[in-house]
């Protein structure tokens, strides 16, 4: 999922500086929502696995 955030990032970057302000803005927003479903997702799966008793990695 962080990969897919980084794409769409990347895709950002390029559109704006090529002039593409549309599909810059969208790109940026769904790299901003992939980025904090990915935040947590991984929060949550530290929370498990400390309370199963194995010791964040």
């Amino acid at each position: 999922m962080l990969g897919w955030a980084v794409t769409f990032l990347i895709i950002a970057l390029i559109a704006a500086v090529l002039g593409f302000g549309g599909i810059a803005g969208a790109s940026a927003g769904i790299a901003q929502i992939l980025f904090f479903i990915f935040i947590v997702l991984f929060v949550v799966a530290m929370v498990v696995r400390a309370l199963k008793g194995r010791p964040p990695v």
